[in-house]
């Protein structure tokens, strides 16, 4: 596996970890339809959240969050439309997070950004 496929897999696990820690309800890992992708699909409460990860193992080329264009939300939106329509979850509370992970040597850090659109 390359090294970036890695970090990206690793990343995901830790945010599945950290959401379930905090109450989260994971409801689709990896969701992919015609409209695009969405790696974690979680419930909290009664809000559905759709959330993409980004993962580094440092910020030398900027925040990870950087890497989440308006073009990739614009994805992101349409896959949650089409997400939330064909599960009957329309009527339910909606947000949007960004988690970005930070793999280092020997440590590890998450930042949850909350409702980004």
């Amino acid at each position: 596996m390359y090294f970036k496929q890695e970090i990206g897999k690793n990343g995901e696990s830790l945010a599945e970890a950290y959401l379930k820690l905090i109450g989260y309800e994971i409801l689709e890992k990896n969701f992919r339809c015609f409209r695009g992708e969405i790696d974690l699909i979680a419930l909290n409460e009664e809000q559905v959240i759709f959330i993409e990860i980004k993962s580094r193992h440092s910020k030398k080329y900027g925040l990870a969050a950087e890497a989440v264009t308006e073009e990739k939300l614009k994805h992101i939106y349409k896959t949650a439309e089409y997400y939330l329509i064909t599960k009957k979850l329309e009527k339910n509370d909606v947000r949007i997070d960004v988690i970005e992970i930070y793999i280092g040597k020997d440590e590890c850090s998450i930042n949850h950004l909350k409702q980004v659109i």
